[in-house]
């Protein structure tokens, strides 16, 4: 698994010097570091570098966040929505995942961290004071791995402590990694969920270079379970290969063996799919990838996806080994159109909201008000 010790370069602003953030990374050594006195500077460094042969992602660039830290996710149209919130704490990825629109959206050079202002709820503060009743879940992994630097940065710890203090707040964590090591021993967890995205070790060694291994990632969803942290998976994207649905069933099988069913908040599910322009972009990446020669068709919002029947079909599947283990976690769908979501369900959405609505009705009824500490004998969770 990539981790921090593949980073080669540092590049920062000498302004950021002292920020706590950038210190950390800074503070680490055996790397070069290149300190700047503006954008352009840092541009400069980055053209150097390549001209050096120094791969994107053996780069960091500690910069600070100029928009809006805080947003909800844009979503697609025609496509029922979880309305899930998102921190942006940086840009890119250590891993090098075939299928990530980063490579369509992005395509940029380096990983970005954002190191001011320090990720907090600041801009959500309001939102969560104002609307008690509701159940707001709020991610760190939509444009970066919420994990994989974690351990340095710190925003994971800082984050969870702030969140703690929300009764309807649910914190996710998404990652590709086994980095929590740092974060079980927190005492006051709140609602945290630590989340594994999921996939088969076949498509986990075709197309997830750099992440760690599915073992690797069941293991640590144990921990964390074990320390007295709800968990999530997720599996997006599936991807369609020969005995495709009995490999994903047989993931169920083993996060189960390995975690109780009682502290799994909730599961998605969605299979692989691509906007216009991202086949040309992804084999200019990756010459050999076999990802978009499936037969695909495009949907209302214009991303290409598998035939309607094969998602059901697949999604049906993975619902009922669910089901087999428990009916605790609430299980939904990533950006597919409401009929497809009657087919699987039973449940005709109208709209994002009327999700949003049922996810935070059954985090309430199931979830909601533990407060997880960790005992003094540090024998184990208490959950009260």
């Amino acid at each position: 698994m990539r981790t921090i010790d593949d980073i080669r370069v540092i590049i920062y602003n000498s302004g950021d010097r002292d920020n706590p953030i950038a210190r950390r990374f800074l503070d680490l050594g055996g790397r070069e570091l290149i300190e700047c006195e503006s954008d352009e500077s840092m541009e400069e460094a980055a053209e150097s570098l390549k001209k050096r042969g120094v791969a994107s992602k053996e780069v960091l660039f500690l910069k600070p966040f100029l928009g809006r830290m805080y947003q909800k996710c844009p979503g697609s149209q025609g496509m029922i929505c979880c309305n899930y919130r998102l921190i942006n704490i940086g840009f890119n990825c250590l891993y090098n995942c075939t299928y990530c629109f980063l490579n369509y959206y992005l395509n940029s050079y380096g990983i970005v961290q954002f190191i001011r202002p320090i990720p907090s709820l600041a801009e959500l503060e309001a939102e969560l004071g104002g609307e008690p009743e509701k159940v707001f879940r709020v991610g760190t992994g939509e444009f970066t791995d919420s994990l994989m630097l974690d351990d340095i940065s710190g925003i994971g710890e800082s984050l969870i402590a702030e969140a703690a203090h929300y009764p309807n707040l649910f914190l996710e964590f998404k990652t590709k990694s086994d980095n929590i090591r740092h974060l079980l021993g927190i005492r006051e967890k709140g609602n945290t969920v630590l989340a594994w995205t999921l996939n088969t070790k076949r498509n986990i060694e075709q197309y997830e270079a750099g992440s760690a291994t599915l073992e690797d990632r069941i293991r640590a969803a144990a921990a964390a379970a074990g320390a007295g942290y709800l968990t999530a998976f997720h599996f997006d994207p599936m991807i369609e290969y020969d005995g495709w649905i009995p490999d994903y069933c047989a993931i169920i099988d083993a996060f189960f063996r390995a975690v109780d069913p009682a502290q799994v908040a909730w599961i998605s599910m969605g299979c692989f799919r691509y906007s216009r322009g991202f086949r040309e972009i992804v084999r200019d990446v990756f010459p050999g990838e076999r990802l978009t020669v499936a037969e695909m068709f495009p949907g209302q919002d214009g991303k290409f996806r598998y035939l309607k029947s094969k998602r059901i079909s697949a999604y049906r599947a993975l619902l009922r080994r669910i089901r087999e283990y428990s009916d605790r976690p609430f299980v939904y769908l990533c950006m597919e159109p409401a009929g497809v979501w009657d087919a699987v369900f039973g449940v005709e959405y109208e709209s994002s909201e009327e999700l949003e609505r049922d996810i935070g009705e059954h985090m309430k009824k199931l979830f909601t008000g533990r407060v997880v500490v960790q005992n003094k004998n540090e024998n184990g969770p208490v959950d009260r």
